[in-house]
């Protein structure tokens, strides 16, 4: 089939490489306009764009593609459009613009964790599984039938990042399974039970600060969600300190949540939470090295009682 591919982050390179790599012919490639990067502000492409030109593929990008797009989408005549994290609403004009219309490849098992972010969401709330879902696109957001689901395991150790790269391959694989069953006449489409449905919000930078209000389990798996972005972090003396890893320890003290009760380069960094006590194992200073607690430790003195977020 000739394809129009949608999409714009790291997440959606596999499934574009994937569908070159197929019987399918990819049209060309929509995603989001270059934005400025770092202190230059230095325009930088889509990881999705540098795949594309890279292999001459004609690239389209607009500011609003429901505004910007319609005539260009409907010039290439495809016969069915794809999209993977691309990052904008599509339109009832875009998504009818193809006759086999929009599959979307979509890491949750829907109908839950529809939205954004549903992968940091599923570690954060302690989940032992997800997946990935192909689904026909529809106006409403991730409302649409479900051609086909593939689920795996989260270890509990397992980062967002880390299971940011799995999923990628296993959507990849799955998309195009789903793209060769709709060419063949052989794919199904399962209404979702919209009863069931559970929405994620997008996350921003400062949803990583650490509750110690909160469990230590809640807290540790908060870290594992949270890494590598928008990275958990918490505030020391008044600066943030962000925290990419973390362990459940024993320890015995009557401080209230959010103190420090253990402070060494042996130890670690040890704080209170609502029903015991986490160890932050790897973190970093502002301006400084990423690195584990027991190394900055060595060089940063802590008092045993500072509150963390106070």
């Amino acid at each position: 089939m000739k394809v129009v591919f949608l999409g714009t982050p790291d997440f959606s390179v596999n499934t574009l490489k994937a569908i070159l790599n197929s019987r399918h012919e990819v049209l060309a490639v929509v995603t989001q306009p270059d934005r400025p990067v770092g202190r230059s502000g230095k325009p930088v492409f889509s990881p999705v764009k540098q795949v594309a030109v890279e292999k001459g593929i004609k690239v389209l990008q607009y500011n609003k593609i429901r505004l910007e797009g319609v005539e260009d989408l409907k010039a290439l005549n495809p016969d069915i459009m794809v999209t993977c994290a691309f990052g904008q609403i599509l339109s009832q004009e875009i998504i009818d613009i193809a006759p086999k219309g929009i599959i979307n490849v979509h890491a949750s098992i829907l109908p839950k964790y529809r939205g954004a972010a549903p992968i940091q969401w599923s570690i954060i709330n302690g989940d032992s599984e997800t997946g990935v879902t192909i689904m026909q696109t529809e106006a409403g957001i991730d409302t649409g039938d479900i051609i086909c689901v593939e689920k795996t395991p989260i270890s509990d150790k397992e980062t967002a990042g880390e299971l940011f790269d799995r999923l990628a391959d296993l959507g990849a694989n799955l998309l195009v399974k789903a793209l060769d069953m709709i060419e063949d006449g052989n794919a199904t489409y399962t209404k979702q039970n919209h009863d069931l449905a559970t929405h994620v919000k997008m996350l921003k930078k400062e949803d990583g600060i650490i509750d110690f209000e909160k469990s230590s389990i809640q807290i540790y798996n908060f870290i594992r969600g949270m890494n590598p972005w928008p990275c958990a972090f918490a505030i020391l003396n008044g600066k943030p300190l962000k925290v990419y890893s973390s362990e459940i320890v024993d320890y015995n003290s009557n401080l209230p949540f959010g103190s420090v009760v253990c402070a060494n380069s042996k130890q670690g960094l040890i704080v209170s939470t609502a029903n015991g006590f986490i160890r932050l194992k790897e973190i970093q200073s502002e301006g400084g090295k990423r690195m584990p607690d027991t190394a900055y430790l060595l060089g940063h003195k802590i008092e045993i009682g500072t509150k963390l977020n106070g």
